[in-house]
């Protein structure tokens, strides 16, 4: 059996008071709490206390608060309050802690002195659905109903524990919430009609995507209030979580919830039963493939739901992840950040006669190959089983294992944990977009390309500065956009995380009136007219002939760019692709 406090705790005193717990972990330090321990805590109790429907609508005789994690003992005393300790062994418990932290509880001492105070009961089994049962016979005999209420260090601690803990307890709450008061609804702020106004109103969930700002400037333009919930990046506590969301809910009066990638749902499906009780609508939109993202969601999707995504390929599996509407939305350009340059100065450091933008994948893949800790004889296969899917129409990697490499299967099926698994698909994935990438420009490599990216691809290439040019990575904002409009020819290699859909550089370059070899992709050409509006390769081994082709003739160049930026004009720019999804969600989900 593993240490269970993998860490050494040393106290932090000021003036002979206890103000912190130095935690020492592989030679890394950091701290319990920080700084203003004592009024961190008391301020997270009393925003948990205020926020969480069921303490704020129930009084507290039909509550248990249970607090996840003692801390320095300011919140446990808060809770406890100024009446004394009753002697009688009959007294009704007041609170409940679960903290099983023995290096923290001998610096505090906590755990002695509750173990003589009849309104605290203290769990500390190591087996969470022991506490759990345990908390559940407390209730029982008391007729209450625990609210949790989480210090979140402990989450950071042992997050397998106290997160079980609290997923166990939060259930429980939601359960019992309705009864704990009947007839008052601790959610009428967020019931309303939905799209009752001429424009609809729309939360953000995350900024965390490059899609973000794009949807937030059309928005702007087209005269959508569009606001960003206030969700931290790194949110331990759902109670605060969902707390946070409904007070966002309620101050703005959203139409519907809009998020990328799924970003902002949490994968235990808190929000998205919250979500499902206010029946308030949630879009998705995918810009990367749905299969490597909803893989750990519990419940990924609420009862009002559309998914929208940018590979019309993803659509059965979206709908079998148990979203009723789904959509095919591609993505498109930001015209008013990528639009054409006036200089054009072919003497200027960033010109270019052939280049390339994109990440090696060299790094990506290796970091989810060590997350996933497959086989030895699976990860020596690696390469050949990405070179196979790579050019494989197969969009599973499950599926592409047990047809071409049955072999590999079983070592596959090993992997523990749908974390495990999923770093598995990634890194195959990935790799096999390193590898067609590599192959890609290895035939360009004559025409002495410049390639905008890792590191990585100094490992990829050598000769880096005779035959080959690299530039760092650029801003997407702030640099692409000045980049582009000064190579001859912008090649595209699409990732191999899309058999059929196109990327964002196929509609990026072009809004810059630039150039752009790409590589076909079936749904290109409901996109552009073949040949008019682009130009592609079927194969690399096609790039040397095709890059030639064109570095000698400018004016097919131009005219090809220039038809390109007049169709994005008029049917690929974000405003048309947020009007396609407001249309849609208000058919679908308007009450007002």
């Amino acid at each position: 059996m593993t240490d269970p406090w993998p860490y050494e705790a040393a106290a932090v005193s000021h003036d002979g008071a206890l103000t912190d717990i130095r935690l020492t972990q592989a030679g890394k330090t950091r701290h319990l709490f920080g700084r203003s321990a004592r009024s961190g805590e008391l301020r997270l109790l009393d925003s948990l206390a205020a926020k969480s429907p069921l303490v704020a609508s129930s009084g507290g005789s039909a509550v248990l608060p249970v607090l996840v994690g003692s801390g320095l003992g300011h919140a446990l005393a808060a809770l406890l309050g100024d009446a004394p300790a009753a002697a009688a062994p009959h007294v009704l418990p007041r609170l409940a802690v679960v903290d099983r932290e023995a290096p923290l509880l001998d610096i505090t001492g906590l755990g002695r002195a509750a173990a003589a105070d009849p309104r605290v009961v203290w769990f500390d089994d190591p087996d969470p659905e022991a506490v759990l049962a345990a908390i559940d016979a407390l209730c029982a005999a008391t007729g209450r109903v625990p609210a949790p209420l989480v210090l979140p260090a402990y989450q950071r601690l042992d997050p397998g524990y106290y997160g079980a803990v609290l997923r166990g307890l939060n259930s429980r709450t939601r359960a019992a919430a309705p009864a704990a008061r009947p007839g008052r609804d601790p959610f009428s702020a967020c019931r309303y009609p939905r799209f009752a106004g001429d424009a609809p109103r729309v939360l953000l969930l995350t900024s965390r995507l490059f899609l973000s700002g794009e949807v937030v400037a059309a928005c702007g333009r087209l005269g959508v209030p569009c606001r960003y919930a206030q969700v931290g990046a790194d949110e331990l506590d759902a109670e605060a979580f969902l707390a946070r969301v409904a007070a966002d809910v309620a101050d703005f009066r959203p139409d519907f919830i809009l998020t990328f990638n799924h970003l902002g749902l949490d994968r235990e499906g808190y929000l998205t039963d919250l979500l499902s009780r206010l029946e308030l609508p949630l879009a998705s939109w995918f810009a990367d493939n749905p299969e490597l993202i909803l893989g750990n969601y519990v419940r990924p999707f609420p009862s009002h739901a559309a998914a929208f995504t940018w590979d019309a390929d993803t659509v059965p599996f979206l709908a079998q992840s148990g979203c009723g509407d789904v959509f095919h939305l591609p993505l498109a350009a930001d015209v008013t950040r990528f639009r054409p340059k006036k200089d054009h100065d072919p003497g200027h450091a960033l010109a270019a006669r052939v280049s390339f933008v994109g990440n090696s994948m060299l790094a990506k893949t290796r970091t989810r190959l060590a997350h996933a800790a497959p086989h030895p004889d699976l990860a020596a296969k690696l390469s050949d089983i990405a070179c196979g899917f790579g050019q494989s129409p197969d969009r599973s990697v499950p599926a592409f294992l047990a047809s071409r490499h049955p072999e590999m299967l079983a070592h596959y099926q090993a992997l523990s944990g749908p974390e495990r698994t999923l770093a598995f698909e990634t890194a195959v994935v990935w790799e096999a977009t390193r590898l067609y990438r590599r192959d890609c420009l290895a035939w360009v490599i004559p025409f002495f390309p410049t390639i905008v990216g890792d590191a990585g691809w100094l490992e990829t290439f050598a000769d880096e500065g005779r035959r080959w040019r690299r530039l760092p990575e650029m801003a997407y904002y702030d640099q692409l956009p000045d980049f582009y409009p000064r190579s001859e020819v912008n090649l595209n290699i699409t990732s191999r995380q899309m058999k059929g859909a196109v990327n964002q550089r196929v509609f990026d370059v072009p809004a810059c009136g630039a150039f752009l070899l790409t590589d076909r992709q079936p749904q290109m050409d409901a996109l552009f007219d073949p040949g008019r509006e682009s130009a592609v390769y079927a194969h690399p081994g096609e790039l040397p002939d095709l890059v030639r082709h064109y570095l000698g003739r400018p004016g097919e160049r131009r005219r090809i760019a220039l038809a390109a930026r007049r169709r994005i004009l008029a049917e690929h720019t974000y405003d048309r692709r947020m009007e396609t999804l407001f249309a849609v969600m208000r058919r679908l989900f308007a009450t007002g």
